[in-house]
Formats: C-alpha cells, sequence, structure tokens
C-alpha cells in the first residue's frame, strides 16, 4: 500500500523526476527522512516494483545552497569512479546539479546496506578497518581529476576554546601559518569519518565488523593523503578520545598508506585539520547527540579538541 502522506513529502517535480528513472511499472511508495547530514537533505525511498517487491533508493538534495550544481557534479563523478572498483559506495542513478528537472539541485542513488557507528564500544576493531577502506580510496585513479581541496580555516579564525592550553593553541595557529608543504596529490573523499561510514555489525561481538558503505562524495578533491587522515583522525579524537585519533594515522601506515615523510609536514595538516574543527563545533557535535551520543555536548566536544591538538604539539612537533 502506498503512504500518501509520506510520498507527498518529496516536491512533486522531483517525484515526477524520480519517477521517470524507475523501472518500468515501479513506483515511489514510501519515504523516510535520514537524519545526521549537515548540508543536504536526504531520504530514503522505498520502491514498490511491478512484481510486488520492493527496493530502496536514496534521494540528496541541496535547498538553497550556493555551491550545489559543484558538489553534485563532483559527487555523481565519484560515485562513477567507485563502480567496479570494490570500493563501496552507492551506485549513481540520476543527477540534476542545476535543478534543471527539481524544485532544487537532487541527486538519486542506491542504497546500501549497514549503520553508522559512533559509539566507543568496538572502536578498535573499527578504527583498522576505517585506515584500510581510506587506503584503498587513495588509491583510485580518476581520469579526470576532482578540483584542488579548498582550506579555508586561517591563522586568524581559529577559535581557541575557553580554558584550552594557551601556549600549544598559540604554537599550532603559528604552524598553519606557514605555506602549505609540498605533496604528491590523491583523490581525496574530504569528508572521510565514521559518519559517513556504513559497517555490518554482528551481534552479539563486533570482532565480525564488516564496512558495508562509504557515503557523501559531495566534497571530493584533490590533494594530499594527509589531509584525508588528519580528517578522520580529528572526528576520531572528538568523538573517542584523543588517542584515537593519533592512532588512526599509525593505522593507516599499517594499512599501506603513505603519508609525509617529515614529521613537520605530518603536523602541517593533522594541526590544520584540528584547527578548522575549532570554528564549527557546534555544527559537528549537534548531529552526534542526534545519533545518540548526549553526552557530546558542545563544551565537552571543545575540551576533547584541546586535549588533541595539544597532543598533537607534544608528538610531532
Amino acid at each position: 500500500m502506498t503512504n500518501h502522506d509520506e510520498v507527498a513529502a518529496v516536491r512533486p517535480l522531483t517525484l515526477a523526476w524520480v519517477s521517470r528513472h524507475l523501472d518500468a511499472g515501479e513506483r515511489v511508495v514510501r519515504t523516510q527522512v535520514l537524519h545526521g547530514g549537515i548540508t543536504a537533505e536526504m531520504r530514503r525511498l522505498t520502491i514498490g516494483t511491478r512484481h510486488g517487491g520492493t527496493r530502496d533508493l536514496v534521494l540528496r538534495t541541496f535547498v538553497n545552497m550556493e555551491h550545489a550544481e559543484d558538489w553534485l557534479n563532483r559527487e555523481a563523478a565519484a560515485l562513477t569512479l567507485c563502480t567496479g572498483t570494490g570500493v563501496p559506495a552507492p551506485g549513481l542513478v540520476a543527477v540534476d546539479p542545476t535543478a534543471s528537472h527539481c524544485e532544487y539541485p537532487s541527486l538519486l542513488m542506491t542504497h546500501l546496506a549497514g549503520q553508522t557507528v559512533l559509539g566507543d564500544e568496538g572502536v578498535e576493531t573499527r578504527v583498522p578497518l576505517l585506515a584500510r577502506q581510506l587506503v584503498a580510496i587513495h588509491a583510485l585513479r580518476p581520469a579526470q581529476r576532482p578540483r584542488e581541496f579548498v582550506a579555508l580555516t586561517t591563522a586568524d579564525t581559529v577559535v581557541t576554546p575557553q580554558g584550552a592550553d594557551a601556549a600549544a593553541w598559540a604554537a599550532a595557529i603559528e604552524v598553519i601559518r606557514k605555506p602549505a608543504p609540498p605533496y604528491e596529490g590523491r583523490l581525496l573523499h574530504r569528508d572521510f569519518q565514521p559518519g559517513n561510514v556504513l559497517f555490518d555489525v554482528p551481534p552479539p561481538s563486533p570482532a565480525g565488523t564488516r564496512i558495508t558503505g562509504v557515503v557523501d562524495w559531495a566534497a571530493t578533491s584533490w590533494g594530499p593523503t594527509d589531509l584525508d587522515v588528519a580528517h578522520c583522525s580529528t572526528n576520531l579524537a572528538l568523538l573517542h578520545g584523543p588517542a584515537w585519533g593519533l592512532r588512526f594515522a599509525e593505522a593507516y601506515e599499517e594499512a599501506g598508506g603513505v603519508l609525509a615523510a617529515a614529521a613537520s609536514e605530518r603536523l602541517y595538516w593533522r594541526v590544520r585539520s584540528g584547527l578548522a574543527f575549532s570554528e564549527q563545533v557546534r555544527l559537528v557535535s549537534q548531529p552526534w547527540r542526534e545519533a545518540g551520543r548526549t553526552e557530546l555536548t558542545t563544551r565537552a566536544v571543545e575540551t576533547r579538541l584541546d586535549a588533541y591538538v595539544t597532543a598533537l604539539m607534544n608528538a610531532l612537533a
């Protein structure tokens, strides 16, 4: 039975566009809002087939976002690149980056099994899996490079948390005043972190955990592998504690990944990522609380960020 109220939640022009990309005899019978994203509306669409079964697709819509066309073009290119590679990304069904057919720029893709896992339990099992997956992403070779990465944080925009180690933060800020180190570019996911990775965690223990998908490829860029590693490291530090942020870089190298040779270069990228989070702690932590990590208040995350930046300066400076 079709739930007309839920289906109506998809805007009319967009629903018509989706319908044109379904197989003969298929129709959207149900929609479900997917929570956790920051920049886009995400909906799971249940498709009724002509044989009485169902399958799921995911609709990604950018509403009044300045760079929607660029983001959707990059995501479409990345999903196409991943097809057949072993990197478990969604399959591209259709994309309307300029809203020629939909109310807003949209992308339709296949739905992947699995779930995000943000809790502390089993983190020691997931970190090596994350590292191996990121190495596989960096091994992809696109026929056409995506645009060069963009780093918006500067030494003058960093927000030092209240009560932070002033000396450590001052030293960290001086690190990113310097020009970026030279690097050999690779394809970057640019937002590879636990919130964008799907896992299958069979009960009763996490021993058989495996990755089933990597999502949100809209920021795909070209740049140093250190930058992706630094971003995931910072997320792990804020979710699970600074030690896990430091551990991820080690796990990446253990999995065959290559980082900058000089400690000063590694420090630059990791500190740059940590300091970038200082400007958006509230924005980053809210989806984590909505996902059940209610103890990760803005203040708690700021405290962990301070501890992580200090640990980086102690370990690499």
